[in-house]
């Protein structure tokens, strides 16, 4: 039995080692093209805000399109029936992807060993410098509370400035999320999305935070950056955005993080990025 438990452990830690930035910064030295992107990283963002924004609005409104504008009150309401068309739903998400971005991507079993879950390119070509998944999760400032959330949880991603973005989709953080996401609504309108923290997200970018760490074997096809959504983004667009701020008290615009594409990405290859390349 303790051999079974230690065995268990071992490979938790495998999977785990992937998210653990101590264990990463210690790796460096041995993963040159990883050393290279941290020493080289640009301190300027990859593509302009505003193509970040428009890429993330042409998604947004072919989904709009596509659900129907009662598409939340029947997911709230009517949540039973819903279930039973998952995959018919994912598929319109899917085809919403392609036809505005040119891509799809998907959560798959990674082929890192032990990574757990990874991301795909699952269907067409993903073009370089274009938006390819967003990270989804609650936003806390650098002052605002977040130590029982952050207990086990690899999903913690810190911005530049100090900001977290809390991308676990289960336990503690999940009620979070789901709580700010209700507490933000305005009238019939949502201001973020809570489907992210379900297998089949409506905004089917948010899945950046499976996105694992590169090797020398799989360097890095993608990278971070910070995003911050415009006070003009349409407000019946924001219930499509998968991230919300812990805090109401906050006069600072909401911060998504985005995955650019650092190369042309083909179907079939898996998205790496560089925990140590992230970029204003």
């Amino acid at each position: 039995m303790l051999r079974r438990a230690l065995n268990r452990v071992q490979d938790n830690w495998k999977s785990y080692r992937h998210r653990f930035v101590p264990w990463v910064v210690l790796n460096l030295s041995k993963n040159e093209k990883t050393l290279r992107q941290v020493t080289d990283r640009s301190k300027d963002k990859l593509v302009p805000d505003q193509e970040v924004s428009e890429s993330l609005l042409q998604l947004f409104s072919v989904l709009l399109r596509s659900h129907g504008a009662d598409h939340e009150e029947l997911r709230g309401a009517q949540s039973h029936l819903l279930r039973k068309e998952t995959t018919k739903q994912h598929q319109c998400e899917q085809e919403a992807m392609l036809r505005s971005l040119g891509f799809c991507i998907a959560r798959k079993p990674s082929t890192l060993p032990f990574a757990g879950t990874g991301v795909f390119v699952t269907k067409g070509c993903v073009s370089k410098g274009a938006t390819v998944a967003m990270y989804p999760g609650t936003v806390y400032q650098a002052y605002e509370p977040i130590l029982l959330q952050s207990i086990r949880n690899p999903f913690v991603f810190r911005c530049i400035d100090g900001v977290l973005i809390d991308g676990n989709d289960k336990g503690i953080s999940k009620v979070v999320f789901k709580s700010c996401s209700g507490r933000d609504r305005m009238g019939p309108f949502l201001m973020s999305d809570t489907s992210w923290l379900t297998s089949s997200p409506q905004n089917p970018l948010a899945v950046g935070q499976y996105v694992n760490n590169c090797s020398n074997e799989y360097p890095a096809n993608v990278c971070y950056q910070e995003f911050d959504v415009p006070d003009k983004f349409p407000i019946m667009l924001r219930q499509y955005l998968p991230n919300v701020n812990y805090s109401t008290d906050s006069q600072r615009p909401l911060r998504c993080v985005v995955l650019v594409s650092l190369r042309d990405i083909t179907a079939g290859e898996e998205l790496f990025s560089n925990y140590f390349t992230i970029v204003r």
